[in-house]
């Protein structure tokens, strides 16, 4: 395949056309506070071992290379939208909320059970909720995505209670030959409800403070899937340029990190918690060390969940949260990176 990919990337637009920043003053302004945070991972554990007797490579190899020790597999019945309805009740019962408040479903999905309807009104009918749905397919950015719609979606007053789903599947897209790939991915569903709150419009609020979203389509062959509906001569499998995806995820993160916090009027020493999309641990070094953040702030969950992709960042958050490590009043900062190329940040406060 045939990509310029040493040609530089144009300059970024100007912050205030791609980045919902902080209001600064000015009295109330509404918000989106996270109110509660679930997750689902199949009961299927595959161990870096248990690869080594199918595929020519080790625990020491992936391990070395990714960070990765173990991902979980989904069975037959455990779809996207299964898996996406278990984490989305969890993160409602966390709340203290019931399908009755949920206006909005997002989610954010690379493999969706259908080409439609939307895994998100499978999810709906299974809740027996209300309101309007959509999937979002931004790949491995897929729910800081899905969370700055559904940000919008309440600033503006067109919903009140949002869930804001990741669930992915991606061992059906996974050509299990090629060690490349299939080694670096598990399967899972995180979810976030979302619930209209009021602030000042200030860095101390409650909630999303802001998002920042990008795209760069030129460099959408270095990570893709080879298929799509109706193209029986394509298997449809995940293709990746990792060093590659690396170099651009290096940059691009690191960007979108400072432009969280400088939209902020923040300083890196705000940051309680890092939560990262958990691709490679090497990749989430390098935001942690920018950030000068000790290791015991980030939070990860490669080495037992893989990559998840859209998954990711909400099931590290759902982990944090149940074993005490997310507080109120925290600042916690995410970002991510996916096919697309997508990538973007977000800066909630708890």
């Amino acid at each position: 395949m045939d990509l310029a990919t040493d040609t530089a990337p144009p300059a970024s637009p100007p912050p205030a056309r791609r980045a919902a920043a902080v209001e600064r003053g000015g009295g109330p302004v509404v918000r989106a506070l996270l109110a509660g945070i679930g997750a689902y991972l199949p009961q299927t554990v595959v161990t870096n071992d248990e690869l080594a007797q199918r595929l020519e490579t080790s625990d020491a190899w992936i391990r070395e290379r990714t960070g990765i020790g173990a991902r979980h597999i989904a069975q037959a019945h455990e779809t996207c939208a299964f898996m996406a309805t278990r984490a989305a009740a969890a993160a409602l019962a966390d709340a203290g909320a019931t399908a009755a408040d949920v206006d909005a479903i997002i989610l954010a999905t690379a493999t969706p059970d259908e080409a439609f309807p939307a895994t998100a009104l499978r999810v709906q009918a299974a809740l027996g909720a209300h309101g309007f749905g959509f999937d979002l397919s931004a790949a491995c950015s897929g729910f800081v995505y899905a969370l700055s719609v559904a940000d919008a979606l309440v600033r503006v007053g067109q919903a009140r209670g949002v869930l804001v789903i990741g669930s992915e599947v991606y061992s059906r897209i996974l050509d299990w030959r090629d060690r490349g790939t299939c080694v670096l991915f598990g399967d899972g569903a995180g979810a976030v409800f979302l619930r209209a709150g009021t602030g000042e419009g200030t860095g101390r609020d409650r909630g999303i403070l802001s998002t920042h979203l990008h795209a760069d389509g030129r460099l959408g062959d270095i990570l893709y899937v080879d298929g799509a509906v109706g193209r029986p001569d394509r298997p449809g499998h995940l293709k990746m340029q990792g060093k590659e995806v690396f170099r651009h995820a290096v940059l691009r993160l690191a960007e979108a990190v400072d432009e969280a916090l400088a939209a902020n009027g923040l300083d890196r020493s705000a940051v309680d918690w890092l939560v990262p999309h958990q691709a490679n641990l090497r990749i989430i070094e390098g935001i942690r060390k920018r950030l000068d953040l000790p290791v015991e702030r980030v939070v990860r969950t490669i080495e037992r969940h893989a990559n998840t992709s859209a998954a990711s960042i909400p099931l590290a958050l759902a982990e944090a949260h149940a074993d005490g490590r997310l507080r109120p009043g925290q600042l916690v900062l995410l970002e991510a990176l996916g096919g697309g190329l997508t990538w973007g940040s977000a800066l909630v406060r708890l």
